[in-house]
């Protein structure tokens, strides 16, 4: 049997991690890395505050609130 899929979650903000690599925040409080390293991830529009600003409201998975017991429970 395969595991669900994670819940599907808005992107509220980003800001950058110390090795300036990108993280959406997300509306449960969790974040996840978009980071852009082709060919493997092509995510060109995180570069620009303009494709960053696109993707506010973006509903993308969040592997984190399937483990509240690492990552914490997610905000209601």
């Amino acid at each position: 049997m395969s595991e669900p899929e994670p819940p599907q979650r808005a992107i509220v903000g980003f800001h950058q991690d110390d090795a300036g690599h990108w993280v959406a925040e997300l509306a449960c409080g969790h974040t996840r890395h978009m980071r852009h390293t082709p060919p493997f991830q092509n995510r060109a529009w995180v570069l620009t505050e303009a494709g960053r600003r696109a993707k506010l409201g973006v509903h993308i998975p969040c592997r984190k609130c399937r483990q509240p017991e690492r990552f914490g429970p997610p905000r209601e």
